[in-house]
């Protein structure tokens, strides 16, 4: 299934988009998708039988905005340097373990919503990402198969990314990932039934027409079970929790000088293979 949830900001309302690609209200089955939600298997059977069923309300498109896929993000917990290619690029060694970092919920917006370059911002970054949605409680995972588990979903992420506020202001990532708008997400959660390998999906994203990073997730240097079953033994991940799991090279920080980071009015487009496509403009916050 293909889940969204549309309206907006703050009034988005649940929806699904079929086969045909026709969307479809959900309101009148669940009341929303998040955590509750993702963690209940006879509520996800209701929404898979009203699919089915073909006689789910149809919605216009037309001028609805889609906001993120799941309501309440608990917490956004991110991979660094997960892509061979990309920790080349940077001039970084491959990691022996996962890097672990958090983006705050509020960071998340809608795949089309205007991402703000920060006040005083020189090294804003792009960074297209296969998002994983949680939907049981994990804790102390021991196996792939365990980890799998507990995937709700997947979509796609834009890990944005302020470079010189992550390295260059005392060395605390933080900074540079946790601005407004820093983590558009959708526009679709994607079952795992739609997504047979997470480890062999294409990554695209361009920058005013111009393709930037062109990656595989077969090139993770942890791959995703390994992503899960990690973090899950350092904190417990919950129910609509989301990891994003690391960016192919063809960032910014990685291009030769004059190093082509983000300005006011540049539009970023990225996708990932039966996940979907984003689309941002840039405005100064």
């Amino acid at each position: 299934m293909k889940l969204l949830r549309v309206g907006t900001a703050g009034a988005e309302r649940p929806a699904l988009l079929d086969g045909s690609g026709v969307l479809r209200d959900l309101s009148g089955v669940v009341p929303d998708i998040d955590g509750a939600l993702l963690a209940d298997p006879a509520a996800l059977e209701r929404v898979r039988d009203a699919a089915a069923s073909g006689a789910l309300p149809v919605l216009d498109p037309a001028g609805l905005r889609t906001g993120p896929p799941v309501a309440r993000i608990g917490k956004a917990v991110c991979i660094g340097l997960n892509y061979h290619d990309h920790a080349r690029e940077t001039g970084a060694a491959v990691p022996a373990e996962p890097i672990v970092f958090l983006k705050a919920a509020d960071t998340v917006v809608g795949p089309y919503d205007t991402v703000l370059v920060p006040r005083g911002s020189v090294k804003t970054d792009w960074e297209v990402e296969l998002a994983v949605v949680i939907g049981r409680t994990a804790r102390y995972l021991e196996s792939d198969e365990e980890a799998l588990a507990a995937v709700a979903g997947y979509a796609v992420a834009h890990d944005v990314s302020e470079r010189e506020f992550q390295l260059e202001r005392g060395g605390q990532w933080d900074k540079g990932k946790n601005c407004e708008t820093f983590n558009p997400l959708g526009p679709w959660l994607v079952t795992p039934d739609e997504v047979p390998d997470p480890q062999a999906l294409r990554l695209r994203l361009w920058v005013n027409g111009e393709l930037r990073q062109d990656g595989s997730t077969a090139q993770q240097i942890f791959p995703v079970a390994e992503v899960v079953r990690h973090v899950s033994r350092f904190m417990t991940l919950h129910p609509g929790d989301i990891v994003n799991t690391g960016t192919p090279a063809g960032v910014a920080m990685g291009h030769p000088d004059p190093k082509p980071y983000l300005r006011p009015g540049d539009v970023v487009e990225l996708e990932i293979d039966g996940l979907g496509r984003q689309r941002q403009h840039l405005a100064p916050a």
